[in-house]
Formats: C-alpha cells, sequence, structure tokens
C-alpha cells in the first residue's frame, strides 16, 4: 500500500504529544460557524471513472469565459493564447522543471528564464527584471518593502486607483514591518495628488498604470517630484498587453515596475496560476528579491547560463535576504515567453491595437445610451462606465441573458457609495462584434424596463 492510516493508538499517542484530547482541538481557533456540521456531501467510496464523472458534472456547473459574451477585466484578462504555447510548456524538458537547486546543470531552464528577464525589462523600460514572483500583488508588496530597504525610509504612499486587492496585499504584507502606509481613496474624476504628499521621509509612491478605473496617466512630473525627496516611484502594470501601445514606466523614470504577466501565454485559469512580473534599475539590483539568471561564458568559451543572484535566505546569509520567494512560477514564466516570442514586437503592437480599436467601439456604444456615461478621458482595452442605477443588480440580470457584463466596482470597494452605479468594462482582441451588439441591445432593454 502506497497510504498506511494510522491506528487509533497511533492518533492517541500523537495527540498526548501535542496536548489535546482530540483532533477538533486542533480546529479550536478557526469559529464554530465557519466548520462543517457533517462530511463533505460526496460518496464515500467510488471508482475512478465514477469520481472523473461526478467532478466532470460539477464542472459543468461553471460557465468559463470563452461560452458567452465576457467582459470582465480588473487585473486578470481574457486573451488569445497560440496552441503553440501549450504544446511547447508539455515537453517533457520545461513540464516537471522545478527550481533549479544546482542550476548549472540546469541550463534549457536557466535560458528560458533568461529570455523571459529579457523580454520583461524592455516591456517595463527598465535595465534588469527578476526570474518572476508569485503574482502581480505579491509583487507590488515586494516592491513597496525593496523601496524600504533601498531609501531606508518608511513611508509608502499608495495611490487610490491602484487595484483595491493589490493595496489589500500591500497592508497586509507590510503588517509587521515598521512600514507607514498612507492610503490615498479612489478617485473616479483621476484627479489624485500624490506630489503634494511627498516628503522627506516617503520611501515610495506607488500608482497602477492604467490605472484600476482605465485611466491612462503620465507619471513623469511624480517621477521627478518622488526623485526630488529621495523616494522611488513604483508602477504597476496589471494589464501588460498595453505596453505594446503605451510608454513604458521606465520612459517615464519609473524605478521599480511590477506587475501580472498573465495576460501573455497564460488563461484566466478560474484565477491562477499566474505569474508576478518585477523589473528594476541596475543600481537597485541587490536590494531586488526573487531569483536572477545571467549570461557567460563555460571554460571552452560557450554560451552558457547560470543563477546569478539569488537573494532567499537558503542561498545566502539570512539577515541578507530579501524575500522568500519559493514556489517556482517557472512553467508560467515559460507560457509567457513562448507567447512574447510568437508575437514579437510587430505582434504584440499589432494585439495591443486590436484591443484598443475594439474598446473604444464599446465604449461608443454604452455611451450612446440614455442614462449611460463613459467616465474616461483616456484608456486601454478597460475603461469605466455610470449606469443609472445599481451596477451589481444590473450585471446579475444580464447573467440571466447570458452576458457576463463587467465588474460592479462596488464588490471591490464595498463600502463607498460613489462607487455603486459603476461598472467596470474590459474589450480584448477576443470580444467579437456580436458579443458587443449583444451586450449594448440586452443592456438598452433592460435600462428602457427600468424606465418604464
Amino acid at each position: 500500500m502506497r497510504y498506511l492510516p494510522l491506528s487509533d493508538s497511533d492518533r492517541a499517542e500523537m495527540l498526548k504529544v501535542i496536548g489535546v484530547s482530540t483532533v477538533n482541538d486542533l480546529f479550536k481557533d478557526v469559529p464554530a460557524d465557519c466548520l462543517l456540521k457533517d462530511l463533505v456531501p460526496l460518496p464515500l467510496h467510488a471508482t475512478e471513472m465514477e469520481v472523473e464523472n461526478d467532478f466532470r458534472a460539477y464542472s459543468d456547473m461553471n460557465v468559463s469565459a470563452g461560452e458567452i459574451p465576457f467582459f470582465v477585466g480588473a487585473g486578470a484578462y481574457r486573451h488569445y493564447v497560440p496552441a503553440t504555447v501549450d504544446y511547447m510548456i508539455q515537453r517533457g524538458e520545461f513540464l516537471t522543471a522545478y527550481t533549479p537547486y544546482q542550476p548549472e546543470i540546469s541550463q534549457g531552464t536557466l535560458q528560458s528564464l533568461f529570455e523571459f528577464q529579457t523580454q520583461v525589462a524592455q516591456l517595463l523600460g527598465m535595465e534588469v527584471a527578476n526570474a518572476s514572483m508569485y503574482d502581480g500583488s505579491t509583487a507590488a508588496a515586494e516592491a513597496v518593502m525593496m523601496a524600504r530597504r533601498v531609501t531606508r525610509k518608511n513611508k509608502a504612499i499608495i495611490s487610490g486607483n491602484l487595484h483595491p486587492q493589490y493595496q489589500e496585499v500591500i497592508a497586509t504584507a507590510t503588517k509587521f514591518v515598521d512600514d507607514v502606509i498612507v492610503q490615498n481613496a479612489s478617485t473616479l474624476d483621476n484627479a489624485e495628488d500624490l506630489i503634494s504628499q511627498i516628503d522627506d521621509e516617503t520611501s515610495s509612491v506607488t500608482v497602477q498604470y492604467p490605472d484600476f478605473f482605465g485611466n491612462i496617466n503620465d507619471y513623469t512630473k511624480l517621477a521627478g517630484a518622488c526623485h526630488a525627496k529621495g523616494a522611488l516611484l513604483i508602477v504597476v502594470v496589471t494589464e501588460v498587453v498595453s505596453l505594446g501601445a503605451i510608454k513604458s514606466p521606465g520612459e517615464m523614470g519609473a524605478d521599480i515596475t511590477c506587475g501580472e504577466g498573465q495576460s501573455i501565454g497564460n488563461g484566466l485559469n478560474y484565477g491562477g496560476p499566474y505569474v508576478g512580473l518585477f523589473a528594476t534599475r541596475k543600481k537597485y539590483l541587490r536590494k531586488m528579491p526573487g531569483r536572477l539568471c545571467g549570461q557567460t561564458l563555460d571554460a571552452d568559451g560557450k554560451r552558457g547560463f547560470v543563477l546569478t543572484m539569488s537573494t532567499r535566505e537558503q542561498h545566502i546569509k539570512r539577515e541578507k535576504a530579501t524575500s522568500n520567494i519559493c514556489t517556482n512560477a517557472g512553467l508560467c514564466t515559460l507560457a509567457f515567453t513562448i507567447h512574447m516570442t510568437l508575437l514579437g514586437e510587430k505582434g504584440l503592437r499589432h494585439m495591443a491595437d486590436l484591443n484598443h480599436e475594439a474598446a473604444v467601439k464599446m465604449a461608443d456604444m454604452l455611451d450612446a445610451m440614455d442614462g449611460v456615461k463613459v467616465i474616461n478621458k483616456t484608456f486601454f482595452n478597460e475603461f469605466t462606465v455610470r449606469l443609472p442605477s445599481d451596477a451589481a443588480e444590473i450585471v446579475e440580470k444580464l447573467v440571466e441573458l447570458d452576458i457576463i457584463a463587467g465588474l460592479p466596482v462596488s464588490r471591490l470597494l464595498p463600502r463607498n457609495d460613489d462607487m455603486k452605479n459603476i461598472l467596470l468594462v474590459a474589450v480584448t482582441e477576443t470580444t467579437s462584434q456580436d458579443d458587443m451588439e449583444d451586450f449594448a441591445a440586452e443592456l438598452a432593454d433592460l435600462l428602457k424596463g427600468k424606465a418604464s
């Protein structure tokens, strides 16, 4: 047997050593109303075929983004991933790749990570990039903590138009260190004044580009204000395809750029796994979290790849470690790298053009409706709409008509009454003309019914 269950006496002996009387005592910190009262409603035993059939039935209860018109973004975007990507990442050389503890014998893994770093640095307009983070939100938190290490200051200013979930992750990650988080309120009018808040104690200012509501801002002046006070500008990008059409964060003077790379090579996957991007200036290299792969020559003068830097405590002194990036996102970075290689610069720019063109069409359709107003002056493939009534209620009614109309902002900002009627709409190259027309027609009928 591959699994040898413990006997009752084994369990009793273990519980005695721990100092509790029953297994349930181990879960006393979990609120009683959160604990299951009965067994999970699954068969106690079944054949492999029966289990597969049961779970297929559960899976069929879901509606995937590709089955109906889909307009949700907010940090995770539906893009077309070529079949070549899935084929390549399943090759045996890549499929079982994990953290290269003996890196120099993992030349294929190191080369793919080196290519990934190169692509990310070029996309973000920075000098160096690491071999990926967990995802965009944790990368943003790492950036804030890195800025403290670089500047030796602890006041971190966070834009209110940074994705609300990214804000929460930053707050959680910095809870037990001495960072002072200055959290701004979200502003639909894009009138946030961050420059006036920067002082001599400021370590960093974190902004999103395009921001959570889809606005595209030039942060060049903000970067200058940060540098004048010895602070770092952190720019977060949640939709990396946008960089095929707009100025890179590095061109605006960003010191650290991070974000989510899911849009390239990785499907929505019901929320993960994703791939975090992280890049910075060369002078801050040794303060950067994660690993860095480098290119060199071996003893015979042939090109080779090495693990140039690894800043987690398993590799260096604990007091000099930056963070413990344990789970390897190598397969996701490989998918990113393959897709980006297939696209090339021309393909990425064309993909970005398709996204923006489709979003403009959708925005024009919605803005032409009575009682509906597109708020953004500028946007890439995601924009904010003010509806005449509760956005969450309208979205639920459209779901009944097999249209997922977008994200009601109130779901992520529930305590802000100004957001009750606000809908975040994302459009990508996967959105067809029929999808857009169906959305516009059903929304118009729904609003007419409310008016009557």
